[in-house]
């Protein structure tokens, strides 16, 4: 067994709002991270994602360390979409919908014609993913690939109307407040 799945088959289930979520260091930075997991995860993701891409672009704030350390082992510049505005030429507004928030985030560093690969934790509504296309869209960035580490099942998925396949590491769900895996290969 892998160490994402043994590190999933381990994690706490908490219930927040009627959501239970469970707790990992991969979606939430707890239990801490142990450079083994992280360096497996992107391995994984190098082989899977088309990474013949200008940019990785990463919601803040739980893809930024998946995103960064692909960004060193690819030479890839790094785009971080933030939950605060600074106001820069070319800022995108967009709106995040989750199963548990709704918040404004903003993309910078993103051109029209730039051909991108975006990376997030984990997918689970896809409200963060169809917020962050629909921005890339209206710049006219070309997104090559869509990567999750995680899918929860089970969530809904605002992606699945659009043209973007979501490509994950592991399927998941939670039933009786425990992780089952329902895919240790994920989605191509």
């Amino acid at each position: 067994m892998n160490q994402l799945e043994e590190s999933l088959l381990d994690a706490p289930i908490i219930e927040k709002e009627g959501y239970q979520y469970f707790v990992h260091p991969i979606s939430d930075g707890v239990p801490m991270l142990e450079p083994e997991l992280l360096r497996e995860i992107v391995i994984k993701i190098i082989r899977k994602a088309d990474v013949d891409v200008d940019k990785i672009v990463t919601p803040a704030a739980m893809g930024i360390h998946i995103s960064t350390a692909v960004s060193l082992m690819t030479d890839i510049p790094l785009v971080v979409v933030r939950k605060r505005q600074y106001g820069l030429d070319g800022e995108v507004a967009l709106s995040q919908v989750t199963g548990y928030s709704e918040n404004e985030m903003y993309i910078n560093d993103v051109d029209a014609g730039d051909r991108v690969l975006l990376l997030d934790d984990v997918l689970s509504t896809g409200g963060t993913l169809r917020g962050i296309t629909g921005a890339l869209e209206e710049i006219g960035a070309e997104i090559a690939d869509v990567v999750a580490v995680i899918k929860k099942e089970g969530g809904g998925n605002e992606l699945e109307d659009t043209d973007y396949d979501v490509r994950t590491l592991i399927n998941v769900d939670v039933e009786d407040g425990a992780v089952v895996i329902t895919d240790s290969h994920g989605d191509d």
